[in-house]
């Protein structure tokens, strides 16, 4: 995608997503009117509330992460938004349909002794591992907790001793900062 130069003296995009600040402010805000419903929606689909916040979450910030080009051409942030929930619910299915025929046995052997799938495998196993080692303690205990222990959010925050929207909050900056130094490497 070409990079968007913005000269003086050319207007501004609907909704000012120029500066970070009033980017992340935006985003704070939408998050406050829109998280609610879209937890909702998405529980009919997840069927579990926990799942469903996760992906919001996860949505969030993939939004608060668009570089500066690509927040230029969001027009209708909440549209997009819901976008990005739509396409984190499809990926999720997915994996979760890979990983059933996984643990069901039915794996393609002629694709788990490919030497690329496998160096591609170890690749990513590597970039993942590097992103956690930079987030910091907390914020990787929390995502840990959540993702490969599967706790709830409101018992990471009983065992960590922060509210439930501190969990959240922690859990989107640790996704946010992963998919940045997953797509950086």
């Amino acid at each position: 995608m070409p990079e968007t130069v913005v000269l003086e003296g050319d207007p501004l995009p609907p909704g000012d997503l120029v500066g970070d600040a009033d980017w992340h402010s935006g985003i704070d805000q939408l998050y406050r009117d829109r998280a609610p419903s879209l937890i909702q929606h998405f529980s009919v689909h997840t069927r579990d509330r926990e799942s469903a916040r996760d992906l919001v979450h996860e949505a969030f910030a993939k939004l608060a992460g668009l570089s500066l080009a690509r927040r230029l051409a969001v027009v209708r942030p909440e549209s997009y938004l819901f976008k990005i929930c739509l396409n984190v619910l499809r990926d999720r299915g997915r994996s979760d349909a890979a990983r059933q025929s996984i643990e069901a046995g039915a794996i393609d052997t002629s694709i788990a002794d490919n030497p690329i799938v496998q160096l591609e495998s170890r690749d990513t196993l590597r970039r993942l591992e590097k992103a956690m080692l930079r987030l910091k303690p907390k914020t990787r205990a929390i995502f840990l907790a959540r993702r490969l222990d599967g706790l709830s959010y409101a018992e990471i925050a009983e065992r960590t001793g922060l509210s439930i929207w501190g969990v959240e909050k922690q859990m989107a900056k640790a996704i946010a900062m992963i998919d940045r130094m997953m797509d950086r490497d």
